[in-house]
């Protein structure tokens, strides 16, 4: 039994297909739950969600070791893995469930989140402003499980072969030095 300590990172980052095997690839990350976060409804389902109507984002629950990856590389590949100045959409997908968001699980993530989008903002890293929601972790709901390590069982769906795997292609190359040992793109 490991006794290294864990830390918990929750992002919106649009559909979390898309991100989930980013997230999955970095050395120090050791679990990445795709679910839903923010919203008024317990127990949401997919198709809850895919409305709109529950308030909850999309997102990622990452558990990983802050001693082989921090919170602040964990942002950095948040800002990274999707368009943080879009409101309420990434890409084809249009809804309130696609927002960017930063759920803290405690001050010092809050802190750290709202300093790089203040940071990035500054700097004009993005062309457009930065929509991303910071906002206080609540209840996370795990997705259905056909929804779990999505792209590492799917990878030869049309969907995840044209828009996730260029995504985690571009990745790999960026942040090659925090992939875990062995790591290869599904071909």
């Amino acid at each position: 039994m490991s006794t290294a300590k864990t830390d918990t990172a929750t992002f919106g980052t649009g559909c979390f297909w898309c991100t989930e095997a980013v997230f999955q690839e970095l050395n120090g990350v050791i679990k990445v739950t795709s679910g839903y976060m923010g919203g008024h409804v317990a127990n949401p389902s997919y198709e809850e969600v895919c409305t709109g109507t529950t308030g909850h984002a999309e997102c990622l629950q990452i558990i990983y070791d802050p001693s082989i990856i921090t919170f602040d590389e964990l942002l950095e590949v948040f800002w990274e893995s999707h368009d943080p100045t879009q409101l309420n959409r990434q890409g084809n997908d249009v809804g309130t469930q696609y927002r960017s968001a930063v759920f803290y699980h405690n001050d010092d993530q809050k802190q750290k989140a709202e300093h790089y989008k203040t940071q990035l903002d500054k700097e004009q890293a993005y062309p457009k402003p930065i929509v991303t929601e910071v906002a206080p972790a609540s209840a996370f709901y795990a997705a259905e499980d056909y929804h779990q390590n999505y792209y590492n069982t799917h990878g030869s769906q049309p969907y995840c072969y044209l828009v996730i795997r260029p995504k985690l292609e571009k990745f790999e190359r960026v942040f090659k030095n925090k992939l875990k040992k062995n790591t290869t793109t599904k071909q």
